[in-house]
């Protein structure tokens, strides 16, 4: 992690409270205290005890679905290694059970679970808690998260995923934290501490498992699988960077991506999982598949059969296969017999897995305790920081003419329209499970219960979402994935009809469009970015009335609004368990927006893959004519986001004006609240190197800092240019590098805002 990426991470954020509260510290027994020499000689001893068949148990997890139990049950009794999927504290004791009490050499069951943006309290979309930029808020969302999981026996997530994604059309572009790799890797090493708390094995946290190594976020079209081809200064300027802070910040397992990167599937890739992740990152932790990537060697004609997928999956560096009912790695006993992967890189997998399960304490408490358990979901303070969350990951668009905040004493009626603003399960997103009992509450809710009988809140729902074209295979799986089946939309004339006498009756409208929380997430890549079904017509009916209106965004991807007139855009995201009264607090001005995109927000699907990180080229002053026909700017850049309250960035200086390769510099800024509320800004330092051995990015992000200042307070704020922040991976020399250059430096509110000052780095 880069020395701004730390700074970032102290930036301020209500809410301190929260990291000392008891149900953070008492979820499980305490892990006891092992040096790296003990944890090795134990786990060296058990796999000197182990059978061929017992140490390929140990390298799978597999689903633990009702219609398996039979499966399940025998796979724990003999011995079996992990298992997914299991929340209910009761089978989780009870599979434990029968590996402690039937298996052989008494070795516990690890359990891993989908732990995206919450368990129980479910926080906002990983993509909207990227726009809080506030890593240290996320930090301690996801030790919230890490708390409700530990207490019902998860041991480890599945995240945080970290993949960039620079092409909105890909479905998990809502799963990470956008288009860039500092940003991104800032909010990948928060993610990592929260979950893992100060070592693996701390009390009341799980191991992080940061997903999918690696450069899925590049798949072609942006479709879900689609194979990946980046260039080597890519994947390492941008698309690792992520990876290597989270495996920095501990990281205790990593996740290998479905598809083939440059031709060689990432699940078999060697020069991924061992020649970077581990010969030069030094990773020491386990990595486990994606589900079914290894049998899927073989889909990918990389491997002739199953018994071959395992061996070239261990021999690249693989350690674990995540499989559904039949695992590839069970044939390892024989792969190992016919010589096609060595008994080394066997025992030392089996090693990998072991280690962690030392580390996390399992040998001496294996079971959960359901007294202490029960206390942990139902923590208010849950709720509470998730309602925080949920406020400072908004993004305010657009407020012409200032009409947010709405004043709610002169407010007498409001007009909520659209099906979105009265459904519970689409305000918590997608990876949201309904075993979990997730609270929730609808943005209609959220309104009533804040504006209170004194103001009428009518609603109309407007127009249906149709159903996706192509159903989800997700919700096949027991329904823990399954939508509420949504109504035929039909003919909605008379919907819209009803929304336009709503929004005519009332003195401002509020209409909640975007997409369902199937729409967005894995497999729910989209051609487009309109609105689903007929929402665009319903928006552009309400704004014709006349009447003030509001536009509330519930998605996951930049969308076209086809130039809407609506006066204020608010970008509220998936917003989670208490989204509908953190977006009450927001629209009625109890709390100021200061989110800001964590993407460029393109115009259309056809702009695709867009970023502003992009390439001098041969005329970078016209890259907003590259199309004939219309322009190609973005609707909004990179970082944007407005206030309630007004800001001023002055004096952006260089501490020196040289410095020498390999040495640092200081740039500091003054940043004013200029406007007459006490209000959050988030300053945002872009550097650009002019020339060098390579051509470069017209800027790229190199700090931030999320500041709180009241009316006409002003603060200096400093940030540290060093060796990190200037070398870049050269394909020429296939080496890292820091060119003597001149390197100009921006200090702004957004990723357009202007270079003001410079300096040279000389050899």
């Amino acid at each position: 992690m880069t020395a701004l990426a730390r700074t970032a991470v102290r930036s301020a954020c209500v809410g301190l409270a929260l990291l000392g509260h008891a149900s953070l510290i008492a979820a499980s027994p305490r892990a006891p205290d092992v040096d790296d020499t003990a944890v090795r000689a134990r786990a060296d001893a058990l796999i000197a005890q182990m059978t061929p068949e017992e140490k390929a148990a140990q390298l799978t997890t597999v689903f633990a679905l009702p219609p398996m139990k039979s499966i399940v049950d025998r796979r724990a009794a003999s011995g079996g290694g992990s298992f997914l999927f299991v929340t209910d504290l009761r089978e989780t004791n009870r599979l434990q059970r029968l590996a402690m009490e039937k298996s052989r050499l008494k070795i516990p069951l690890l359990f891993g679970f989908d732990v995206i943006h919450g368990l129980t309290t479910i926080f906002p979309a990983p993509i909207g808690q990227a726009a809080s930029w506030d890593p240290a808020m996320v930090e301690r969302d996801q030790a919230v998260a890490a708390a409700e999981a530990r207490a019902v026996g998860i041991h480890w997530a599945f995240a945080p995923m970290v993949d960039i994604a620079r092409d909105a059309r890909w479905g998990r572009i809502v799963e990470g934290a956008g288009e860039d790799p500092f940003l991104g890797s800032a909010m990948a090493a928060a993610q990592v501490r929260g979950f893992q708390g100060p070592r693996i094995g701390a009390s009341g946290h799980i191991i992080a498992g940061p997903k999918h190594f690696a450069g899925y976020g590049a798949a072609l079209g942006g479709r879900d699988y689609e194979e990946a081809d980046v260039s080597e200064s890519e994947m390492r300027n941008v698309y690792l960077k992520p990876f290597q802070a989270a495996v920095d910040a501990g990281a205790g397992n990593l996740m290998s991506a479905y598809m083939p990167l440059n031709g060689i599937p990432a699940t078999g890739n060697r020069w991924l999982l061992t020649d970077v992740l581990r010969k030069e990152w030094g990773f020491k932790g386990w990595v486990v598949s994606d589900s079914e990537a290894v049998n899927s060697l073989v889909t990918h004609g990389f491997a002739a059969n199953p018994q071959e997928a395992a061996a070239k999956a261990v021999s690249a560096g693989l350690d674990m296969e995540m499989a559904l009912f039949n695992p590839a790695m069970d044939t390892l006993p024989q792969a190992v017999a016919a010589g096609q992967v060595s008994p080394a890189s066997v025992d030392e997998a089996v090693r990998r897995v072991l280690e962690a399960k030392i580390r996390m304490g399992l040998f001496e408490n294996p079971y959960v305790d359901e007294a202490r358990s029960a206390k942990v979901a139902s923590d208010p303070a849950h709720l509470a920081a998730a309602r925080i969350a949920a406020e400072r990951s908004a993004v305010l668009l657009r407020n012409q003419g200032a009409l947010l905040p709405l004043d709610a004493r002169k407010l007498r009626s409001i007009a909520v329209i659209g099906s979105l603003a009265d459904s519970q399960r689409d305000a918590l997103g997608p990876w949201v499970f309904p075993m979990n009992n997730p609270p929730s509450q609808s943005i209609l809710t959220g309104l009533r219960a804040k504006l209170g009988p004194r103001v009428t809140v009518s609603y109309a729902p407007g127009v249906a979402i149709p159903a996706r074209v192509n159903p989800s295979p997700f919700a096949q799986i027991e329904g823990a994935f399954a939508m509420p089946k949504r109504p035929d939309p039909g003919n909605d004339t008379a919907g819209i009809a009803d929304a336009i006498r709503a929004a005519q009756a009332a003195d401002v409208a509020v209409v909640v469009v975007g997409q369902a929380a199937d729409e967005i997430g894995e497999l729910a890549s989209s051609s487009s970015l309109d609105l689903p079904g007929r929402q665009q017509e319903l928006l552009d009916a309400v704004v014709a009335t006349g009447k003030p209106t509001v536009v509330l965004l519930m998605n996951g991807r930049p969308l076209d609004l086809k130039g809407t007139k609506a006066a204020a855009i608010l970008e509220a995201w998936y917003p989670g368990s208490r989204g509908g009264e953190a977006i009450a607090n927001l629209l009625l001005g109890d709390v100021v927006p200061g989110g800001k995109l964590p993407f460029t927000w393109a115009k259309n699907a056809a702009q695709l893959p867009m970023y502003y990180a992009h390439l001098t080229t041969h005329d970078p002053k016209g890259a907003a004519t590259r199309y004939w026909n219309e322009s190609n700017a973005p609707t909004y850049p990179f970082g944007f986001g407005l206030s309630y309250s007004t800001f001023a960035f002055s004096n952006v200086k260089v501490a020196q004006p040289q410095i020498a390769r390999g040495s640092s510099v200081v740039v500091t800024a003054d940043l004013t609240n200029t406007g007459s509320r006490t209000a959050d800004e988030v300053a945002q330092l872009y550097i650009h190197q002019k020339t060098g051995s390579a051509a470069r990015p017209v800027r790229e992000l190199k700090g931030f800092e999320r500041v709180t200042l009241k009316p006409g307070e002003s603060r200096t704020l400093q940030f540290r240019l060093g060796p990190d922040e200037l070398r870049y991976w050269n394909a020429a020399t296939r080496d890292w590098v820091i060119d003597p250059a001149t390197f100009e430096v921006a200090v702004g509110a957004d990723s357009t805002a202007p270079f003001q000052t410079s300096f040279v780095v000389v050899p």
